[in-house]
């Protein structure tokens, strides 16, 4: 009878023969990318919360408007 031998090799799983041939200079780079993008998001964000809002006056002209800031907003 033959004997059959385990390999410890020819048993790896998916994540541990990823996690061997992963590319350092690609996770440099995704990492870089990934906080680009976070930084752009923020960015977008803060200048939409920095436009000044514009409300008609239901009594007055069309013309005329009330401008209120995010910062002043918060305040109330």
């Amino acid at each position: 009878m033959k004997s059959i031998e385990t390999n410890n090799e020819v048993h790896e799983s998916t994540y541990a023969l990823l996690v061997r041939s992963e590319e350092k200079e690609r996770s440099l780079f995704e990492t870089i990318a990934y906080g680009l993008f976070i930084l752009s998001a923020v960015a977008a964000i803060w200048q939409f919360a920095q436009q000044p809002i514009n409300l008609p006056l239901a009594t007055m002209p069309e013309t005329a408007s009330i401008t209120q800031t995010a910062g002043a907003a918060a305040h109330i």
